[in-house]
């Protein structure tokens, strides 16, 4: 095998060979050759993120005079094709590297400086005429590019993608509740017979912890719309235009949609991933709900025969390759798998939060890989729960068949005739098999029309005034 083409380059630490064709330099070949830890890189939104950053510096920089026009021009036309997606390849660090991120930086001035001098006519690796540091970077630092660039593509997400999964699921568990609300059955409570309750007031359950999904979500969307940018290298903003950060975040809020504001205090903003820690928490939130209701449809759905069975969920695929016919709940087991990585994402960023060393957190990478990564997960896996499971869910005629053996039915007899007595009927219906009616038309002076009423399903289901 031929071996491949190389290109000598030298950076601030001497010469190094480059793959010739790359758009990346030797601060990102060194940092490929440094952490060949893990296949994980940084994907679409984050790399998107940073090109939105690099692109709204240059315009600021050269609306400041901080760079001539044509340098200024090139990078922007140059962030463009990678925030279009044009070189996602070319960011080769893997997640697993230095804390700051700085790596990551420096790969992204790499590329749009390289597809810059080569718009120009100039040799890749050259660093001229568009210097990586001297112009992509300006006015900026790896430890305050890093935190936006989490901030900005974790908004992003749960702006464009997050928030409309979850109304979706949320929509589909309504119309089930709706469809579901004549159908009375038996409730449980510790997983044994309590009240009646509708099936469509369990789906109603359901909706409301997806509601409440959307708040969390928007709550983390508020906290990650706030930027680290302008704090520089600890803080300060040495080496920065006073104008330059508030009006890069301007343009990236036109160029987002986003609701950006800039931090009121970049010392916290840089030596800490509050932020970040804390959406992260509001993305496990949402997961133990959805696992909550993925875990409800499993057993509701189980059977069919010998297990609950009030409701019958889409058979999408064969479940067995011995046992023919048999049917599981794939698509709340995969629900759940998203949950549980969800959780344990949590725990990582947990950990990444606090390795805020004095004026810089340096586990930014794995914090934004996971962050990414379960704002990604809840959004499709929110929405091919809708669409793979919940819609097709239908109501079985087993759980109004159990109403009338149930025991916790004779809880309206209580305030009739009291607890005690209310409780020996239910003690005795256990023993001897019968059902509630059956003892208490033995056991009181109630009669059939009396206890047909008291007993009727349906009026257990509301409030009564």
């Amino acid at each position: 095998m031929a071996s491949q083409e190389m290109r000598l380059e030298r950076d601030s630490m001497g010469e190094l060979e480059v793959p010739a064709n790359a758009y990346y330099g030797a601060n990102s070949r060194r940092a490929e050759l440094n952490f060949p830890i893990s296949k994980l890189r940084f994907g679409r939104s984050f790399v998107k993120a940073i090109a939105q950053i690099k692109q709204s510096a240059a315009v600021v920089n050269l609306e400041l005079g901080a760079l001539d026009e044509e340098i200024a021009s090139a990078i922007i036309v140059s962030a463009q094709r990678v925030i279009d997606g044009e070189f996602d390849e070319e960011f080769i660090v893997d997640i697993f590297q230095t804390g700051s991120g700085t790596s990551t930086n420096m790969n992204a001035n790499e590329v749009i400086s390289n597809v810059a001098i080569e718009a120009l006519g100039g040799e890749l690796g050259s660093r001229t005429p568009v210097h990586p540091n001297d112009h992509v970077n300006k006015g900026q630092s790896s430890n305050d590019v890093i935190p936006t660039s989490i901030h900005l593509a974790a908004a992003g997400a749960i702006q464009d993608n997050l928030l409309p999964a979850l109304k979706e699921l949320e929509d589909s568990l309504r119309a089930k509740s709706e469809e579901f609300w004549g159908v009375v059955k038996t409730g449980r409570t510790h997983l044994q017979d309590a009240t009646p309750i509708r099936l469509g007031q369990e789906f109603l359950g359901y909706t409301g912890q997806l509601e409440l999904a959307g708040a969390r979500a928007r709550t983390a969307l508020a906290e990650l719309s706030v930027l680290a940018l302008g704090g520089t290298a600890v803080g300060t903003g040495i080496g920065m235009h006073p104008e330059f950060s508030s009006r890069v975040i301007v343009r990236l809020r036109e160029l987002t949609g986003l609701d950006l504001s800039e931090t009121t205090n970049h010392f916290q903003a840089q030596s800490t991933l509050d932020a970040v820690v804390a959406a992260s928490g509001q993305l496990k939130s949402i997961a133990v709900g959805l696992l909550k209701i993925a875990n409800d449809l499993r057993w509701l759905g189980s059977g069919p025969r010998a297990g609950i069975g009030e409701i019958t969920l889409p058979e999408v695929q064969p479940g067995s390759s011995i046992m023919p016919g048999k049917v599981n709940p794939v698509i709340a087991e995969s629900v759940a798998m998203v949950s549980a990585q969800v959780i344990g994402n949590d725990t990582t960023i947990a950990i990444a939060g606090q390795s805020g060393n004095f004026e810089l957190n340096v586990m930014m990478p794995v914090a934004a890989h996971n962050l990414l990564e379960s704002i990604d997960l809840l959004s499709t896996s929110a929405v091919n729960f809708a669409h793979q499971c919940v819609n097709g869910l239908e109501a079985t005629g087993k759980g109004p068949e159990m109403v009338m053996q149930g025991l916790a039915i004779g809880t309206v007899l209580a305030p009739i005739i009291g607890y005690d007595a209310a409780a020996g009927i239910a003690h005795e219906a256990s023993v001897s098999g019968e059902n509630i009616r059956e003892v208490a038309l033995r056991m009181t002076d109630l009669t059939e029309e009396q206890l047909d009423e008291i007993l009727e399903p349906l009026s257990m289901t509301e409030p009564k005034a």
